[in-house]
Protein backbone atom coordinates (compact mmCIF):
# COMPACT_ATOMS: atom_id res chain seq x y z
CA UNK A 1 0.00 0.00 0.00
CA UNK A 2 1.35 3.34 -1.03
CA UNK A 3 2.60 5.49 1.88
CA UNK A 4 2.46 9.63 1.42
CA UNK A 5 5.48 10.55 3.64
CA UNK A 6 9.10 9.65 3.35
CA UNK A 7 9.43 8.77 7.49
CA UNK A 8 7.27 5.77 7.70
CA UNK A 9 7.30 2.69 5.82
CA UNK A 10 4.90 -0.27 5.41
CA UNK A 11 5.09 -2.52 7.58
CA UNK A 12 4.13 -6.26 6.05
CA UNK A 13 5.23 -8.74 9.21
CA UNK A 14 2.83 -6.99 11.26
CA UNK A 15 0.14 -6.89 8.57
CA UNK A 16 0.18 -9.97 7.67
CA UNK A 17 -0.14 -11.26 10.84
CA UNK A 18 -3.29 -9.12 11.48
CA UNK A 19 -4.94 -10.23 8.40
CA UNK A 20 -4.04 -14.44 9.52
CA UNK A 21 -6.45 -13.68 12.18
CA UNK A 22 -9.28 -12.07 10.64
CA UNK A 23 -12.65 -13.63 10.00
CA UNK A 24 -12.76 -15.11 6.45
CA UNK A 25 -14.39 -12.01 5.20
CA UNK A 26 -11.61 -10.43 4.62
CA UNK A 27 -9.19 -13.22 3.45
CA UNK A 28 -9.95 -13.07 -0.34
CA UNK A 29 -7.89 -16.11 -1.52
CA UNK A 30 -5.68 -18.18 -0.16
CA UNK A 31 -2.94 -17.05 -2.60
CA UNK A 32 -2.90 -13.74 -0.88
CA UNK A 33 -2.32 -15.77 2.42
CA UNK A 34 0.50 -17.20 0.50
CA UNK A 35 1.72 -13.86 -0.62
CA UNK A 36 1.96 -12.99 3.28
CA UNK A 37 4.04 -15.80 4.35
CA UNK A 38 6.30 -14.82 1.39
CA UNK A 39 6.27 -11.31 2.55
CA UNK A 40 7.26 -11.90 5.91
CA UNK A 41 10.90 -13.60 5.21
CA UNK A 42 11.65 -11.34 3.29
CA UNK A 43 14.68 -8.80 4.84
CA UNK A 44 13.88 -5.77 6.29
CA UNK A 45 9.80 -6.90 7.29
CA UNK A 46 10.58 -7.20 11.20
CA UNK A 47 11.27 -3.28 10.97
CA UNK A 48 9.43 -1.13 13.85
CA UNK A 49 6.02 0.45 12.85
CA UNK A 50 5.72 4.55 12.80
CA UNK A 51 4.14 5.56 16.53
CA UNK A 52 1.17 7.88 15.72
CA UNK A 53 -1.38 9.11 18.43
CA UNK A 54 -4.19 8.22 16.13
CA UNK A 55 -4.65 5.71 13.20
CA UNK A 56 -8.21 7.29 11.44
CA UNK A 57 -10.19 5.73 8.73
CA UNK A 58 -12.60 7.92 7.14
CA UNK A 59 -15.21 6.04 5.48
CA UNK A 60 -17.10 8.32 2.94
CA UNK A 61 -20.90 6.97 1.77
CA UNK A 62 -21.52 7.95 -2.07
CA UNK A 63 -24.59 6.30 -2.79
CA UNK A 64 -26.82 7.07 -5.45
CA UNK A 65 -29.49 8.20 -2.64
CA UNK A 66 -27.48 11.14 -2.25
CA UNK A 67 -27.44 14.10 -5.24
CA UNK A 68 -24.24 15.55 -6.31
CA UNK A 69 -24.44 18.58 -4.46
CA UNK A 70 -24.75 17.02 -0.74
CA UNK A 71 -22.14 14.48 -2.08
CA UNK A 72 -19.54 17.76 -2.48
CA UNK A 73 -20.44 19.27 0.64
CA UNK A 74 -19.95 15.83 2.39
CA UNK A 75 -16.49 16.60 0.50
CA UNK A 76 -15.98 19.93 1.61
CA UNK A 77 -16.90 19.21 4.80
CA UNK A 78 -13.30 17.22 5.69
CA UNK A 79 -11.54 19.24 3.12
CA UNK A 80 -12.19 22.51 5.03
CA UNK A 81 -11.68 20.51 8.55
CA UNK A 82 -8.11 19.71 7.80
CA UNK A 83 -7.28 23.16 6.97
CA UNK A 84 -8.56 24.36 10.00
CA UNK A 85 -6.56 25.91 12.75
CA UNK A 86 -7.89 24.32 15.87
CA UNK A 87 -7.56 20.34 14.00
CA UNK A 88 -4.39 21.56 13.39
CA UNK A 89 -3.26 22.29 16.97
CA UNK A 90 -5.04 19.28 17.94
CA UNK A 91 -3.08 16.99 15.98
CA UNK A 92 0.20 19.07 17.15
CA UNK A 93 -0.75 18.15 20.86
CA UNK A 94 -0.90 14.34 20.82
CA UNK A 95 2.25 12.56 22.88
CA UNK A 96 3.27 12.11 19.00
CA UNK A 97 2.64 14.99 17.75
CA UNK A 98 0.85 12.95 14.27
CA UNK A 99 -1.90 11.26 13.27
CA UNK A 100 -2.30 8.77 10.30
CA UNK A 101 -5.37 9.28 8.23
CA UNK A 102 -6.43 7.67 4.83
CA UNK A 103 -10.22 8.79 3.18
CA UNK A 104 -12.38 6.10 1.55
CA UNK A 105 -15.36 5.96 -0.38
CA UNK A 106 -17.77 3.11 -0.20
CA UNK A 107 -21.29 2.02 -1.75
CA UNK A 108 -23.05 -1.16 -1.80
CA UNK A 109 -20.58 -4.80 -1.09
CA UNK A 110 -18.33 -4.38 -4.01
CA UNK A 111 -17.84 -0.56 -3.83
CA UNK A 112 -15.16 0.41 -1.64
CA UNK A 113 -13.21 2.86 -3.07
CA UNK A 114 -9.47 4.54 -1.35
CA UNK A 115 -9.39 8.23 -2.37
CA UNK A 116 -6.53 9.24 -0.49
CA UNK A 117 -3.79 6.86 1.27
CA UNK A 118 -2.30 6.07 4.15
CA UNK A 119 -0.46 9.65 4.97
CA UNK A 120 1.01 11.03 8.04
CA UNK A 121 -0.02 14.21 9.75
CA UNK A 122 2.15 15.80 12.07
CA UNK A 123 2.36 19.71 10.82
CA UNK A 124 0.01 22.25 9.69
CA UNK A 125 1.81 21.77 5.67
CA UNK A 126 0.83 18.09 5.60
CA UNK A 127 -2.70 19.04 6.86
CA UNK A 128 -2.87 21.28 4.15
CA UNK A 129 -1.47 19.34 1.90
CA UNK A 130 -4.02 16.06 2.77
CA UNK A 131 -6.93 18.59 2.12
CA UNK A 132 -5.55 20.09 -1.53
CA UNK A 133 -5.51 16.49 -2.26
CA UNK A 134 -8.81 15.54 -1.88
CA UNK A 135 -10.48 18.73 -2.97
CA UNK A 136 -8.37 17.58 -6.47
CA UNK A 137 -10.14 14.18 -6.56
CA UNK A 138 -12.98 13.30 -8.20
CA UNK A 139 -15.83 11.77 -6.62
CA UNK A 140 -17.17 8.31 -7.10
CA UNK A 141 -21.10 6.96 -6.66
CA UNK A 142 -22.26 3.64 -6.69
CA UNK A 143 -25.64 1.64 -5.76
CA UNK A 144 -26.64 0.16 -2.48
CA UNK A 145 -25.42 0.70 0.60
CA UNK A 146 -23.51 -1.81 2.44
CA UNK A 147 -21.91 0.32 6.13
CA UNK A 148 -20.97 -3.87 7.28
CA UNK A 149 -18.81 -4.09 3.75
CA UNK A 150 -17.30 -0.78 4.83
CA UNK A 151 -16.58 -1.80 8.44
CA UNK A 152 -14.75 -4.71 7.56
CA UNK A 153 -13.00 -2.89 4.28
CA UNK A 154 -11.82 -0.10 6.85
CA UNK A 155 -10.40 -2.74 9.17
CA UNK A 156 -8.45 -4.37 6.67
CA UNK A 157 -7.20 -0.85 5.90
CA UNK A 158 -6.28 -0.28 9.74
CA UNK A 159 -4.83 -3.74 9.87
CA UNK A 160 -2.36 -3.04 7.05
CA UNK A 161 -1.67 0.65 7.98
CA UNK A 162 2.04 -0.28 8.50
CA UNK A 163 1.36 2.17 11.66
CA UNK A 164 1.32 1.75 15.63
CA UNK A 165 -1.83 4.03 16.87
CA UNK A 166 -2.43 4.75 20.67
CA UNK A 167 -5.85 4.62 19.11
CA UNK A 168 -7.66 3.20 16.30
CA UNK A 169 -11.05 5.07 14.76
CA UNK A 170 -13.41 4.73 11.86
CA UNK A 171 -15.03 7.20 11.01
CA UNK A 172 -18.09 6.58 8.79
CA UNK A 173 -20.99 9.27 7.58
CA UNK A 174 -23.92 7.87 5.44
CA UNK A 175 -27.47 8.82 4.66
CA UNK A 176 -29.03 5.40 5.39
CA UNK A 177 -29.13 1.73 6.96
CA UNK A 178 -27.04 -1.13 5.75
CA UNK A 179 -29.20 -2.75 2.78
CA UNK A 180 -26.96 -4.92 1.28
CA UNK A 181 -24.06 -7.13 2.48
CA UNK A 182 -23.97 -8.77 5.70
CA UNK A 183 -25.34 -7.74 8.94
CA UNK A 184 -24.11 -4.90 9.74
CA UNK A 185 -23.88 -5.57 13.72
CA UNK A 186 -21.70 -8.44 13.15
CA UNK A 187 -19.25 -7.01 12.06
CA UNK A 188 -19.37 -3.75 14.63
CA UNK A 189 -18.87 -6.03 17.45
CA UNK A 190 -15.48 -7.87 15.43
CA UNK A 191 -14.41 -4.46 15.72
CA UNK A 192 -15.22 -3.39 18.66
CA UNK A 193 -13.91 -6.63 19.84
CA UNK A 194 -10.54 -5.55 18.36
CA UNK A 195 -10.20 -2.67 20.44
CA UNK A 196 -11.79 -0.64 17.21
CA UNK A 197 -13.82 2.79 18.07
CA UNK A 198 -16.60 3.35 15.10
CA UNK A 199 -17.75 6.94 15.47
CA UNK A 200 -20.92 8.18 12.94
CA UNK A 201 -22.06 10.91 11.36
CA UNK A 202 -25.08 10.24 9.71
CA UNK A 203 -26.87 12.71 6.91
CA UNK A 204 -30.60 13.31 7.64
CA UNK A 205 -31.15 15.99 5.43
CA UNK A 206 -34.65 15.27 3.74
CA UNK A 207 -38.02 16.57 5.19
CA UNK A 208 -41.48 15.77 5.00
CA UNK A 209 -42.88 14.52 1.58
CA UNK A 210 -39.34 14.00 0.18
CA UNK A 211 -38.27 11.11 2.08
CA UNK A 212 -38.17 7.93 0.12
CA UNK A 213 -38.62 4.13 0.41
CA UNK A 214 -34.73 3.72 1.47
CA UNK A 215 -34.70 7.29 3.33
CA UNK A 216 -34.52 7.03 7.41
CA UNK A 217 -36.03 9.70 9.06
CA UNK A 218 -34.28 8.66 12.96
CA UNK A 219 -31.01 7.34 11.22
CA UNK A 220 -29.20 9.18 14.28
CA UNK A 221 -31.28 6.25 16.34
CA UNK A 222 -29.99 3.44 13.96
CA UNK A 223 -25.98 4.87 14.12
CA UNK A 224 -26.58 4.78 17.81
CA UNK A 225 -27.98 1.12 18.06
CA UNK A 226 -27.09 -0.43 14.93
CA UNK A 227 -23.40 1.30 13.92
CA UNK A 228 -21.07 3.12 16.56
CA UNK A 229 -18.72 1.34 19.38
CA UNK A 230 -16.13 1.14 21.11
CA UNK A 231 -14.53 3.26 24.02
CA UNK A 232 -15.90 6.86 24.03
CA UNK A 233 -17.59 6.55 20.91
CA UNK A 234 -20.30 9.03 19.26
CA UNK A 235 -22.05 9.91 16.44
CA UNK A 236 -22.88 13.75 15.13
CA UNK A 237 -26.21 13.71 13.15
CA UNK A 238 -26.21 16.46 9.90
CA UNK A 239 -29.78 17.69 9.39
CA UNK A 240 -29.00 20.62 7.47
CA UNK A 241 -26.80 21.12 4.83
CA UNK A 242 -25.14 24.36 6.55
CA UNK A 243 -23.52 21.76 9.33
CA UNK A 244 -21.66 19.57 6.80
CA UNK A 245 -18.78 21.77 7.75
CA UNK A 246 -19.15 22.14 11.65
CA UNK A 247 -20.37 18.31 12.09
CA UNK A 248 -17.04 17.36 10.69
CA UNK A 249 -14.72 19.94 12.22
CA UNK A 250 -16.33 19.04 15.50
CA UNK A 251 -15.98 15.17 14.98
CA UNK A 252 -12.90 15.50 13.83
CA UNK A 253 -11.21 17.62 16.91
CA UNK A 254 -13.28 14.81 18.76
CA UNK A 255 -11.63 11.78 17.58
CA UNK A 256 -7.88 13.78 17.42
CA UNK A 257 -8.15 14.67 21.14
CA UNK A 258 -9.44 11.12 22.45
CA UNK A 259 -12.57 13.50 23.74
CA UNK A 260 -15.46 12.06 24.93
CA UNK A 261 -18.82 13.68 23.50
CA UNK A 262 -21.29 14.53 26.07
CA UNK A 263 -23.86 11.34 26.43
CA UNK A 264 -27.04 13.52 25.78
CA UNK A 265 -25.71 14.96 22.49
CA UNK A 266 -25.81 11.50 21.41
CA UNK A 267 -27.98 9.06 23.15
CA UNK A 268 -32.04 9.33 22.92
CA UNK A 269 -33.75 8.66 26.14
CA UNK A 270 -37.07 6.90 26.59
CA UNK A 271 -37.34 5.13 23.23
CA UNK A 272 -37.13 1.18 21.67
CA UNK A 273 -34.23 -0.11 20.48
CA UNK A 274 -33.98 -0.10 16.54
CA UNK A 275 -34.08 -2.84 14.39
CA UNK A 276 -30.66 -3.45 12.45
CA UNK A 277 -32.30 -4.91 9.63
CA UNK A 278 -34.75 -1.98 9.13
CA UNK A 279 -32.20 -1.34 5.82
CA UNK A 280 -32.66 -4.84 4.50
CA UNK A 281 -36.53 -4.71 5.28
CA UNK A 282 -36.85 -1.93 3.15
CA UNK A 283 -34.81 -3.68 0.25
CA UNK A 284 -36.86 -6.20 0.27
CA UNK A 285 -39.95 -4.43 0.36
CA UNK A 286 -38.88 -2.61 -2.62
CA UNK A 287 -37.57 -5.93 -4.83
CA UNK A 288 -41.38 -7.17 -3.85
CA UNK A 289 -43.46 -4.47 -4.61
CA UNK A 290 -44.76 -3.34 -1.56
CA UNK A 291 -45.52 0.36 -0.37
CA UNK A 292 -43.37 2.00 1.83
Amino acid sequence: MEMQTARSTFQPAQACARLLDMPALFLKSLLFVFACVLWTALPGAAEAQTAVDLELVLAVDVSLSMDMDEQRLQRDGYVQAMRDPEVQKAIASGPNGRIAVTYMEWAGPPTQNVVIPWTIIDSPAAARAFSDRLEAAPISRARMTSISAALAFSKGLLDMSGMRGIRRVIDVSGDGPNNAGLPVTGIRDELIAAGIVINGLPIVLKRGSSWGMFDLENLDQYYTDCVIGGTGAFMIPVRETHEFQTATRRKLLLEISGAEMPARLFHAQNRETMDCSIGERQWRRYLDGVPN
